[in-house]
């Protein structure tokens, strides 16, 4: 979840110990990603797929996967951001919600739901036959929510306490999966996304919404931005393939993904523009 920042704070500067680190680093993803190496990679152990900066910038771990230095989490005393009336104009969250495809009777998961913001406009979308799994790593987070959910008599989410690790969905049930503003909190995002695909049906979609790191006029600290080529590049790196994209919302990226046919190794029906493979970038 990005959190706000003065504009004289918004670019980070690497500090110059993590300039070999960061060659040695961008030379293994350069290879994971070349042709006839995505397989190999993609299957290796958690181990060997993360590495560590040897100073973690300010607003992140210091842990890096596929070049991208991992953020800090929003923890649960940051519900009331979640729920602030300026998001309406700043983000357009039912505009997001319609560019969804949702149809009643689906069963969609809201991954880092936190205090429920858009699990709540989610489900009256799909109707009391569907249904919203709201997962969240934090207790605190689904407490909240649930308070909110009474308040407003929504009864067809069935919150979840996941693990950093696993989303705790069973296979094959989800219709739709969305992460809004959180995936690059996610503190192991190969592990998460490998349940998320398991709990995928088939045709099952999953959609990353996230701050565009591109647009340096878009006011949220840098970790919390996602470029569109790094998620690109981590969606095919477990397997996923691009579907297509809503561009209309004022500051995020809204891209849905599914499972790549057998002998694709990703990438659908459009490829991303290369990128630099450095953390942070």
């Amino acid at each position: 979840m990005g959190m706000l920042v003065d504009a004289g704070s918004m670019q980070e500067k690497s500090s110059p110990a993590s300039f070999p680190f960061a060659l040695f680093f961008l030379a293994g993803v350069l290879a994971c990603l070349a042709p006839g190496f995505g397989t190999v990679c993609a299957g290796q152990a958690a181990g060997e797929i993360y590495s560590t900066m040897p100073v973690p910038s300010r607003d992140g771990i210091g842990k890096v996967y596929l070049g991208r230095e991992i953020s800090h989490v929003m923890g649960h005393l940051g519900a009331g951001w979640l729920e602030r009336t300026s998001r309406e104009l700043e983000e357009r969250p039912m505009q997001l919600v319609r560019s969804l495809g949702l149809k009643r009777g689906m069963n969609v998961a809201d991954i880092g739901a936190g205090s429920g913001y858009f699990t709540r406009r989610i489900a009256p979308e799909i109707g009391p036959e569907g249904k919203v799994y709201a997962v969240d790593i934090q207790q605190e987070m689904l407490d909240i929510m649930q308070q909110k959910l009474r308040r407003y008599g929504i009864r067809n989410v069935v919150p979840v306490l996941g693990k950093i690790d696993d989303p705790k969905l069973k296979e094959n049930t989800i219709d739709l999966v969305i992460m809004v503003d959180v995936y690059h909190e996610f503190s192991h995002p190969h592990e998460m996304m490998q349940g998320i695909i398991r709990a995928l049906k088939p045709d099952g979609l999953v959609v990353w919404v996230e701050y565009r790191k591109e647009d340096p006029l878009v006011p949220i600290k840098e970790l919390h931005k996602m470029s569109r080529g790094q998620v690109d590049r981590e969606a095919r790196f477990v397997g996923l393939e691009f579907v297509r994209s809503f561009d209309d919302l004022p500051r995020q990226h809204v891209l849905f993904y599914r499972k790549a046919a057998k002998g694709d190794k990703g990438g659908g029906e459009e490829k991303a523009t290369a990128e630099s493979a450095l953390p942070g970038k």
